[in-house]
């Protein structure tokens, strides 16, 4: 990839006052003009050898250079006008990551080695300790039910032990992981639990305001936080992981999924019953989509603390299309400051 490539793509909000960068062109003929025209009264009433000696050898450049600064001005903040936008790398805003993370019976599955579920503890404490500190953290666990571990927190040795309490259970709810974590991280948006709880909502108390009925934001638009889902097998009871989905996306947040475990799955067998572990991949990649995030897929270990890795640099460095008017007209206002000081320099005069 040459450098050209490696370019941001340039894109204008108002384009049609890019047409103003015509009367450049006609500057810079007008400009020659006015030279050929002040050359010959010069010589009409000048000393050539006089002139030639008043300018010095050499030196000549130093008449065009203050006009092409200004030339070149001009040309920034006409540029800046047409407000141009460019997909660039800025630091997220995310301020609160949720860590939802499976813990059925099939976690103790040995395809990813020593087995998954202490591979996913592993990678998982990792991924925390790279996060920035002012990164606050929760943690969720699901199987048959959800629950929080850990309320989001700056602790990371508080993080890692929740994670190492996991205990394996029976059951893959991973809608109810969705919804739990999606009203840990939006504590205050009033988000029905009663399909986790089997508690009804309760109604407002005597004297409270009834809550405004909610507006449904655009997907992927919430900045302050995100959901990571890691899980290893099918959705076996709970509420519908896809409607979850939609439920986060119309908060805005973001739902990255990881799967890990081995895509012809395994048969494992715990305390007398077997089952076949099998990860569907579709439903995660589905959840990812709605939610404008992106799924991962981790076959081993290794795999597991890549994905990690490069969620890190994800949620620390995000890519955004950014105006950048301001950067053309900052060029152009330190362009006329450099020509009016180079002029004033040289030849004690602005003009």
């Amino acid at each position: 990839m040459n450098a050209l490539t490696a370019l941001p793509a340039v894109t204008f909000i108002w384009p049609d006052l890019l047409w103003g960068l015509l009367a450049v062109p006609l500057l810079v003929l007008l400009y020659v003009w006015l030279l050929r025209r002040r050359k010959k009264t010069t010589l009409r009433y000048a000393n050539l050898g006089l002139v030639k000696e008043a300018m010095g050898k050499g030196l000549a450049w130093r008449r065009h250079l203050p006009p092409a600064l200004l030339l070149a001005a001009l040309s920034a903040l006409l540029i800046a006008a047409g407000r141009p936008t460019a997909v660039i790398s800025l630091p997220s805003q995310q301020e609160t990551i949720i860590l939802a993370m499976d813990v059925s019976g099939s976690m103790r599955a040995t395809d990813v080695l020593p087995d998954r579920i202490t591979a996913a503890k592993e990678a998982a404490k990792a991924f925390v300790a790279d996060l920035p500190r002012n990164v606050r953290i929760a943690v969720v666990q699901f199987a048959g039910t959800a629950a929080v571990v850990q309320a989001p927190t700056l602790s990371r040795d508080d993080v890692a032990a929740a994670i190492d309490r996991f205990q394996l259970q029976r059951g893959t709810a991973i809608g109810s992981g969705i919804v739990l974590s999606l009203a840990t991280l939006l504590p205050d948006s009033g988000i029905d639990l009663s399909q986790i709880t089997g508690q009804r909502a309760m109604p407002p108390a005597a004297g409270e305001k009834p809550k405004p009925d909610f507006v449904p934001v655009a997907p992927g638009s919430y900045a302050s936080g995100a959901i990571i889902l890691l899980t290893d097998g099918q959705r076996t009871t709970g509420p519908d992981p896809l409607e979850a989905a939609k439920m986060s996306a119309d908060h805005g947040v973001r739902v990255y999924t990881v799967g890990v475990g081995t895509k012809d799955g395994e048969t494992i067998g715990f305390e007398g019953w077997s089952m076949r572990v099998r990860l569907d991949e579709e439903t995660l990649k589905n959840i990812a989509n709605i939610t404008r995030a992106d799924y991962f897929y981790a076959g081993t270990a290794a795999d597991l603390k890549k994905v990690y890795q490069g969620l890190s640099t994800r949620l620390i460095v995000e890519k955004k299309e950014t105006e950048i008017s301001a950067l053309f007209a900052a060029a152009g206002a330190l362009l006329v400051v450099l020509a009016a000081g180079l002029s004033v320099w040289w030849f004690g005069r602005v003009a």
